[in-house]
């Protein structure tokens, strides 16, 4: 389930019977927990929360979620020094609720099996994360500057993928941001656009991938539609039929998604 995706905020809660975790947690600690009772959800199944990277609509709420309920957050070395130093953590994140994790050294987290891997990015560092429990993999990939061959293995792996689809290449150039910004943007540890989204999936993806959400759209550059439109006419110019090979979707910026029960 997203609760949230895009610069206002980044949040992903995964569970099992036994076992959640939340990916990222960059809304407000009001927000989450409205979304947490909209949904019937508690903290207190929450056993962890793993961070992608150190930037402010990724973490704006771990420092309340570590204070208030105890909740680990588990994320690199460099990471957890970006967090340490940005503004918007409060409170502090004191070392008992600090968890350290390495990039290709999996973990286990109740009955979740995750691994990090890294991911191309301006911040301090950054990863993506695959999850499998059950027999099923799930993969989250964003903020991510260009694409890897690491992240070509992930996405020809995974069952269920949220991905991103940041912006659209012409709206970004042609729109007001300051050139530093949009090369920022554009370039190798920014953001991956619509195109190279589609490019990757059309590349990457197998028979085993059944679902794929695109994620962290730009307010400014992007439009839900043109994502879903740009995606899936990539995908058909391959021979890949998006809602028959497998399911694309585009979530909201600050609006959750439904629950997903991801079937192995």
């Amino acid at each position: 389930m997203c609760l949230g995706s895009g610069s206002s905020g980044n949040c992903y809660y995964l569970s099992t019977e036994t076992t959640g975790i939340l990916i990222d947690a960059g809304l407000g600690i009001r927000t989450l927990k409205r979304h947490f009772q909209a949904f019937g959800l508690s903290f207190s199944h929450i056993q962890a929360v793993l961070v992608t990277h150190d930037h402010a609509d990724h973490i704006k709420a771990v420092g309340k979620l570590a204070a208030e309920y105890g909740i680990p957050i588990y994320t690199t070395q460099e990471v957890h020094e970006g967090i340490s130093r940005n503004y918007c953590v409060s409170p502090r994140l004191q070392a008992e609720h600090c968890a350290y994790l390495e990039k290709d050294v999996p973990l286990e987290i109740g009955d979740l099996h995750i691994t990090p891997f890294g991911i191309p990015h301006d911040s301090n560092d950054c990863v993506g994360y695959r999850v499998e429990a059950g027999g099923v993999r799930f993969c989250l990939i964003t903020d991510i500057g260009h694409v890897t061959e690491r992240v070509k293995e992930e996405v020809s792996e995974a069952n269920y993928l949220v991905l991103e689809s940041n912006h659209d290449t012409e709206m970004l150039m042609a729109g007001p941001y300051p050139a530093h910004l949009k090369g920022r943007i554009s370039g190798p540890t920014g953001h991956l656009s619509n195109r190279e989204a589609g490019e990757l999936l059309a590349n990457s993806s197998s028979p085993a991938l059944r679902h794929v959400w695109l994620c962290h759209l730009s307010e400014e550059n992007n439009h839900p539609e043109l994502a879903r439109k740009t995606v899936d006419s990539i995908l058909r110019s391959y021979g890949i039929v998006p809602g028959v090979d497998f399911k694309v979707d585009v979530l909201r910026r600050r609006m959750p998604s439904e629950c997903y029960t991801l079937e192995p």
